[in-house]
């Protein structure tokens, strides 16, 4: 017997086991039916036809099912998942910011690739918009967006939609590919500046020198707007207004006090005055009678004199 073999390199296996085909592609508001497939634009998950299905069951590929998206005639490629296998044969449906990230138009061919991605550790987004700032728990609304994504793909714009408004993100990072899977994983996620956002200036208010003017104790009354007791306007219980509403007892420039600044100051080091109060100067007199212990006179409660019969 013979045996011959038609080709000269058999088929490594990895190549059998891949799946890879074009289809024509349209955005999901071309997909024909009754319910509204709105969802799909809130993901990253694609919609092919039955034939996929087909196609994939009998080659021994690892689930989930992750593929790479490559428009040929732009060079752009991305990552995404599978949502269902119900579009017409010969097309697939996908988000309109998916189409925008591969530069397609409506009816343009895109080639459909089986792959294998790491799963992610970390992701770094920068949004697109300081839009993004006003949300309360941004992270937490990002995590909750993308529980309906399958994989990231750096230099991607995906699109959230939240309180019925759609924000835009940049993949700046993701670890460790450059296209990592995001199914069952425990990854880490950092924000980026937002783009366009300035940061507000931090403005430093200089002490001004004090004026001539405001070495006037007559200009202090002006000024002065601390607090003054029982210069207030009483009320009644029974609703009625006094005749004559108190007015504000004026200040004697006599009774405004300024603190003496300490002219000895330096800088690191902390100065506790004990006590306020000047004290007396020492004479010569108060040099004489100082204080000496036990120098006293006693003092007896019996009256001196003889005693009594």
């Amino acid at each position: 017997m013979f045996s011959f073999n038609m080709f000269d390199h058999p088929i490594p296996r990895a190549f059998q086991n891949r799946f890879s085909t074009q289809y024509r592609c349209y955005s999901v508001s071309m997909l024909a039916g009754p319910n509204d497939r709105s969802d799909v634009e809130k993901g990253g998950k694609i919609i092919m036809p039955p034939s996929a299905l087909d196609q994939l069951s009998r080659l021994n590929i690892t689930y989930p099912m992750l593929f790479k998206l490559t428009n040929k005639n732009s060079d752009r490629m991305t990552h995404c998942g599978v949502l269902e296998f119900v579009a017409d044969e010969g097309i697939c449906y996908l988000p309109h910011w998916m189409m925008q990230n591969l530069l397609l138009e409506e009816g343009g061919l895109v080639q459909v690739e089986s792959v294998n991605l790491m799963v992610a550790t970390y992701s770094k987004f920068q949004p697109q918009s300081p839009d993004f700032l006003d949300i309360t728990n941004p992270k937490a609304v990002l995590e909750n967006a993308l529980r309906n994504f399958a994989c990231l793909t750096t230099g991607d714009v995906i699109a959230i939609n939240y309180n019925e408004k759609i924000y835009e993100l940049r993949v700046m990072e993701t670890k460790p590919d450059k296209a990592v899977s995001i199914i069952e994983c425990d990854m880490n996620v950092d924000f980026d500046a937002p783009l366009g956002y300035k940061e507000p200036e931090r403005r430093y208010k200089v002490p001004e020198e004090p004026t001539e003017e405001e070495g006037d104790p007559g200009t202090w009354t002006d000024m002065d707007m601390r607090f003054r007791a029982f210069t207030g306007s009483g009320n009644r219980l029974d609703g009625k207004k006094k005749g004559i509403e108190p007015s504000p007892v004026p200040i004697d420039p006599s009774d405004i006090k300024r603190g003496i600044p300490n002219y000895e100051y330096k800088v690191g080091r902390i100065t506790f005055i004990r006590n306020s109060r000047p004290q007396p100067r020492k004479t010569a007199e108060d040099e004489d009678s100082e204080f000496i212990a036990f120098s006293g006179e006693g003092q007896s409660l019996r009256k001196k004199g003889g005693r009594k019969p």
